[in-house]
């Protein structure tokens, strides 16, 4: 994207003194509050605000509410997080107020892996009798990333990101990866996780998988993760993924195959007792994709585990043409497909 003169002049004006210099650099490490700035800053909450809010009109980072927190983050549009990303790769580490400043994030990032912690081993119990039941996640990881493959991509987006994993194991693909979860303790657990990985290029935020917050037609991959059995219209959630997708982007679902076991139902509020493949082909049909490929996980002999995991992969119908002299439309090419 190519700005006016005078609009670069003020996006240059915005980023040129040195606090907000420092919140660029701190805002390329990952999603912070006021308050997480107001402490690694060390300055008053309305300036640090004053800051923001010139970052803000100048359209350089973004702001999104969780509750009763506001995160900042880079902004979305590709062009201006490109370009504050080159800005402050030149800015060297070892600058003695750029060290303080990463100490103090460090401390902050602590503190959320151990908040984040405390709520895991809460419910850790509830978590490790879901995994008795079926197959070992690694597998499934394991046939995720070998479905996706190594070609990098332009962004996706996991629905439903719960501990943030499938963005985590994805991370060295993609540009740009976004979360979304209804649940702040969720999202507490994922950011902490993200950080301890050196996660730097996925950002989480608080949002309904039927309304999520983000712009449409912008993602090369879509995941929905062990989610769609929480949901009451299933159907509507696969839909509202699709309108995500950019032209030939993919959608992958992982869930269960049908079973029986009622007590799920009241133990851990499951909606829908798996899926079959006829379910989620119309679903996809309705939603303007083709069901390109489906495998199933069959739990593990001799184990007692019940649940069979399925794992299935949609493609946008639609065409992208690129050209591939055209930087911009080559970082769009469908995931897989060969330059």
């Amino acid at each position: 994207m190519h700005v006016a003169l005078d609009t670069m002049v003020d996006i240059l004006k915005a980023a040129a003194e040195s606090s907000r210099l420092r919140i660029l650099v701190l805002l390329s490490r990952g999603d912070l509050t006021v308050s997480d700035l107001t402490e690694i800053l060390g300055q008053s909450q309305p300036r640090v605000s004053r800051h923001l809010k010139l970052l803000l009109e100048a359209e350089l980072i973004g702001r999104y509410q969780e509750g009763s927190w506001a995160f900042f983050r880079l902004s979305d549009a590709d062009w201006a997080r490109e370009f504050v990303l080159r800005l402050v790769a030149d800015i060297r580490a070892t600058d003695p107020q750029v060290e303080r400043d990463f100490e103090r994030l460090a401390a902050v990032k602590r503190r959320r892996q151990e908040r984040a912690a405390e709520y895991f081993s809460d419910n850790a119990a509830s978590w490790d009798e879901l995994r008795s039941l079926h197959a070992p996640d690694k597998a499934v990881e394991a046939a995720l990333l070998k479905l996706v493959g190594k070609r990098p991509f332009h962004s996706m987006i996991d629905l439903g990101t719960g501990t943030g994993r499938i963005l985590e194991i994805f991370s060295p693909l993609y540009r740009r990866g976004v979360g979304i979860d209804m649940s702040r303790e969720m999202l507490s657990v994922a950011r902490a996780n993200l950080d301890k990985a050196g996660v730097a290029n996925a950002q989480v935020r608080q949002g309904d998988i039927f309304s999520p917050p983000v712009e449409r037609d912008a993602f090369d991959l879509v995941t929905i993760h062990q989610v769609l059995h929480y949901l009451d219209d299933p159907g509507r959630a696969i839909a509202e993924a699709a309108r995500l997708l950019r032209p030939s982007g993919r959608l992958v679902i992982v869930d269960f195959a049908p079973h029986a076991l009622e007590f799920l139902r009241n133990d851990h509020a499951h909606q829908r007792l798996g899926f079959s493949d006829r379910q989620i082909a119309d679903w996809f049909a309705e939603a303007g994709l083709e069901l390109e490929q489906k495998e199933d996980f069959e739990p593990r002999p001799g184990t007692g585990a019940k649940l069979t995991v399925k794992l299935w992969l949609g493609r946008d119908r639609r065409m992208l043409i690129a050209d591939p002299s055209n930087d911009t439309q080559a970082a769009l090419r469908p995931i897989g497909e060969v330059a």
